[in-house]
């Protein structure tokens, strides 16, 4: 997902507690050489990671017990087209957000270990994101 990502793009990271949305989200910030420490943005509410090609923002929402807070974080500035924004939970500030290029929805299955990944896109941007996840589970055709 890290090589795809690009300025302007939303991740909206969904899934229960302890399904790996920040493990995600560290992850992608190592692939893109990100050698300092990765903190989960549950009590900050936002981490910010700093790449001379973008800025990237890392939000989780988990907090928030309504929507209105949104507003008064002031955090909307953060959504630029020179920004890649990772946003975990949120269904919490209700569709006050923009519209995700990528939602990716992290469970754990009913009878295996794991989790299940379940990956929708809204954009060509989003596209691109999935197809090279996807590139990396499913089996090649032939």
């Amino acid at each position: 997902m890290a090589g795809t990502l690009s300025g302007g793009m939303v991740v909206a990271l969904h899934g229960d507690l302890g399904t790996g949305k920040t493990t995600l989200a560290r992850g992608a910030l190592r692939a893109l050489g990100w050698t300092g420490t990765v903190k989960s943005p549950t009590y900050t509410l936002v981490e910010y990671y700093p790449f001379s090609s973008l800025y990237l923002y890392h939000f989780d929402f988990y907090r928030f017990a309504d929507p209105s807070e949104w507003e008064t974080a002031g955090l909307a500035d953060c959504f630029r087209s020179d920004s890649v924004c990772l946003v975990e939970w949120p269904e919490r500030v209700a569709g006050l957000l923009p519209v995700a290029d990528l939602d990716v929805v992290l469970s754990y299955p009913a009878t295996a270990d794991g989790r299940d990944l379940l990956l929708r896109s809204s954009t060509a941007a989003g596209d691109r994101c999935r197809a090279a996840i996807e590139a990396l589970f499913l089996p090649a055709p032939g």
